[in-house]
């Protein structure tokens, strides 16, 4: 089994999600289950059906995430000792070396990914072109409009 890497932040997230699963979620559709049965005959109950099928996403999601959290490999950015390197969990600062814009990103697992936030995951192309990388350097990275250069001004451990 390959250990899934989650920043301090990601496995806080992933704990509360597994909480309110457990503690609002399931309960609320074993409601749902329980008054759409007092309505009678379940071969024609769309509510019932629909019930069922909310009561799959929510235990399929559940036992994602404990397996997530079972597997993680967490990584506390700030104890990182990478010595200057883009690193998973490292936030970094870069430069688009055709437009001039300056954009900073932090390095995630896949679960903690949101492009709004400047969390890039992992396995994303700019981030696969970052790791081992200095300020200083240039990544070259393969976007879908052809290859993009992205000076790293600056790669912090916050």
């Amino acid at each position: 089994m390959s250990k899934v890497p989650l920043t301090t932040h990601g496995a806080e997230l992933l704990r509360a999600e597994l909480h309110n699963l457990k503690t609002v979620e399931r309960p609320s559709v074993i409601a749902a289950i329980a008054e759409a049965r007092s309505h009678g005959d379940l071969s024609e109950n769309a509510e019932y059906d629909a019930a069922k099928e909310r009561q799959s996403f929510v235990e399929g999601r559940i036992a994602e995430v404990e397996f997530k959290l079972s597997n993680a490999q967490i990584i506390d950015p700030q104890q990182l000792d990478a010595e200057g390197r883009c690193v998973f969990g490292a936030t970094v600062d870069l430069e688009d070396l055709e437009s001039g814009e300056a954009v900073t990103y932090q390095i995630v697992g896949d679960d903690e990914a949101d492009i709004k936030q400047g969390k890039i995951s992992i396995g994303s192309p700019i981030a696969r072109a970052l790791i081992g990388k200095f300020a200083g350097d240039v990544a070259e990275v393969q976007a879908p409009g052809g290859v993009r250069e992205y000076e790293v001004l600056d790669v912090k451990y916050i």
